[in-house]
């Protein structure tokens, strides 16, 4: 079996162990993110007998959904935790899927393993964009589809990124913003020569709160990135309130009607 090999090393190992750390409160956000995995599954166009990975799975919502259209799924996750929860879901819907503790940027699997490559908000996360691409391009077969729903740097999942940047210490030299998985123009390039019938949509995921402070404390509660900056600020008040300010600022602007806009990315290709 043909896999990328990783240095020990690695100036990213650090960075990633806070990644499986920080992304272990994620599973109450399943419920958000359930919706929008039945649209990656539809618009990846899974069918019975496709043999499936689901990069960056979470709690497995992409990959039961895809095992119960009948395919042969795989998931994989840094964070055990959540892949325990996937664990459960599967066993909760009665599909068979194989759940894999690994990392994006070297895959465990061998060179064009599977017919459908996908990713929901999950390896816009991977430090090296070239590094994770160039995997799930490897294990996927030629003509095989790859498929993926990603946040907008200019919509309110990638400004609340953009806010918790300016909190938290500077990722590795190297380090790509995940929001920018979220520009058309930037997923053309990262894909580059190796895809055809690369093909964009935009969808909508609704996050539902009795104020712009119920969801922002939600996100608090479940999105690592913010868990982090929060934990720093602890022993800075000040700055903990001019945090929570801005981030119940960017929420209002996309509140209403007790629901938050995420409006998303999804992008689709298939291997040359």
């Amino acid at each position: 079996m043909e896999t990328n090999t990783v240095s020990q090393t690695d100036p990213f190992t650090q960075f990633k162990t806070m990644q499986r750390e920080g992304w272990a409160l994620f599973a109450p956000l399943e419920t958000l993110t359930t919706p929008p995995a039945a649209t990656l599954v539809s618009f990846a166009g899974i069918r019975d007998g496709d043999k499936v990975l689901d990069v960056c799975c979470g709690t497995g919502v992409v990959a039961v959904m895809a095992a119960r259209r009948g395919a042969q799924v795989s998931g994989l996750d840094l964070t055990p935790a959540l892949l325990e929860r996937a664990r459960v879901n599967a066993r909760q819907a009665g599909v068979p899927v194989e759940f894999t503790e690994g990392d994006v940027e070297n895959l465990p699997f061998a060179d064009a393993s599977f017919d459908v490559v996908v990713s929901q908000f999950g390896h816009m996360f991977a430090p090296r964009p070239n590094v994770a691409i160039a995997e799930m391009l490897r294990v996927l077969k030629p003509g095989g589809r790859i498929a993926f729903s990603t946040w907008p740097p200019e919509l309110f999942t990638g400004k609340m990124f953009s806010l918790v940047g300016q909190y938290l210490p500077s990722p590795p030299a190297g380090a790509a913003p995940p929001p920018l998985w979220g520009n058309p123009e930037v997923v053309r390039e990262r894909l580059g020569g190796s895809v055809t019938q690369l093909t964009f949509d935009r969808d909508r995921l609704l996050a539902s709160g009795l104020s712009p402070r119920h969801v922002a404390i939600k996100f608090e509660e479940t999105a690592a990135p913010v868990i982090k900056v929060v934990q720093l600020l602890q022993d800075n008040p000040e700055r903990l309130r001019e945090f929570r300010a801005a981030l119940e600022q960017i929420t209002e602007t996309y509140f209403h009607d007790n629901q938050v806009r995420q409006d998303y990315l999804l992008s689709r290709a298939v291997k040359k």
